[in-house]
């Protein structure tokens, strides 16, 4: 646990999120200059915290184990994860949606094909939110776990549906398939390391600033 005199240790995540948590952050009144084109540069020195900017995957691990002391994460990674870690505030940014879908016109196909062999094959790249929704609904599944090209999955066959993040539906829409059902929203959160925000009050200080920002909003 980091003394009292020792910075603030905070996770950011790279890619969709980062510009909105960077924004979110000047909002709460951290000096922002040196994240807006931070470079290869992994740990910046700001007025309230050292900042780690994180692979999105990794930032409920760092949070988890000690690593930061709070982070700005997706719902979808903290799920996925399924570490102890403190939710604190909804940030209300990043909206998306976990859906399964199924290229367009195989609806019946593959329900029938479930009736013969009682398995569907189901590609993710989030193996735990996929498994967790279709033990929900008692279905048997084959999981295919994927890194990337997920899209693809169905159209040549190697899966019967997918579970996905989306926020438009854009990709799916481009690539021949349809939304059959929901499985979750997701949005970014701030979380922490659970001793840290027993411990250390400006953990709280800046769920509390966030939670005023986001109350105007």
């Amino acid at each position: 646990m980091n003394s009292a005199k020792s910075a603030l240790r905070l996770a950011v995540p790279k890619g969709e999120l980062y510009e909105a948590s960077i924004g979110m952050l000047e909002r709460a009144g951290v000096d922002i200059s040196d994240l807006v084109d931070p470079g290869r540069q992994l740990v910046i020195s700001t007025n309230v915290a050292e900042v780690y900017i994180l692979r999105p995957t990794d930032v409920p691990v760092f949070a988890a184990h000690g690593g930061v002391d709070c982070a700005i994460c997706g719902k979808d990674s903290l799920v996925e994860a399924d570490l102890d870690i403190v939710e604190l505030v909804d940030l209300g940014f990043g909206a998306c949606r976990f859906v399964v879908a199924e290229r367009a016109g195989s609806h019946e196909e593959v329900e029938e094909r479930y009736q013969r062999s009682g398995v569907l094959r189901v590609a993710s790249k989030y193996p735990r939110i996929t498994g967790q929704y279709y033990s929900m609904l008692g279905l048997q599944i084959e999981l295919i776990k994927m890194h990337g090209n997920i899209e693809l999955a169905p159209l040549v066959g190697m899966a019967d549906r997918i579970v996905d993040i989306t926020a438009t539906g854009r990709t799916l829409r481009e690539n021949n398939l349809v939304v059959v059902d929901e499985v979750m929203a997701s949005t970014a959160r701030f979380i922490a390391n659970p001793a840290s925000m027993r411990v250390d009050r400006r953990v709280r200080e800046l769920a509390d600033r966030f939670t005023q920002i986001v109350g105007k909003d």
